[in-house]
């Protein structure tokens, strides 16, 4: 599936719409896990900031950089955290596992978003969904959504 917005206003609402239909997914043995992947600037960042307010998170989000990992409180049913993840920085993919990863994606009431995904694909659960995020211009920009199984 793939979208065009036209403003960061737009890429965020996209973001908003998605959470609403996220919560809705009950997955059986994993994480519901979001693999992003784009250029600097291309809008993941303003994406998520969209699914952490579609999902009820109150707390401004910044991508977690330095962090490497993020964690939110969600109140929804089938999900009780909101997991953000910065792979920018991580050089083999075997480096999150010191933070927990396995804990983290064995847990299927998270939410895992991870920007900079191709840094860990390889440890990445077979099913997953990937978001691409490309430049179009100034202020559009692609989006798309692709389920891996």
């Amino acid at each position: 599936m793939v979208f065009e917005t036209n403003s960061g206003k737009e890429t965020k609402k996209l973001g908003e719409i998605l959470a609403r239909e996220l919560v809705k997914i009950k997955t059986e043995k994993t994480a519901l896990v979001l693999a992003f992947s784009g250029e600097l600037g291309a809008g993941k960042t303003t994406f998520v900031q969209g699914l952490a307010k579609g999902l009820g998170i109150k707390e401004k989000i910044k991508s977690p950089t330095f962090l490497i990992v993020k964690n939110y409180k969600l109140k929804t049913k089938n999900h009780k955290l909101f997991i953000h993840i910065d792979a920018y920085r991580l050089k083999k993919p075997k480096d999150i596992l010191s933070l927990g990863w396995r804990e983290m994606s064995g847990d299927q009431k998270n939410i895992i978003v991870i920007e900079w995904a191709k840094h860990i694909a390889k440890i990445l659960p077979a099913h997953h969904i990937d978001i691409s995020f490309k430049h179009i211009s100034e202020n559009k920009r692609k989006i798309e959504f692709r389920l891996e199984s």
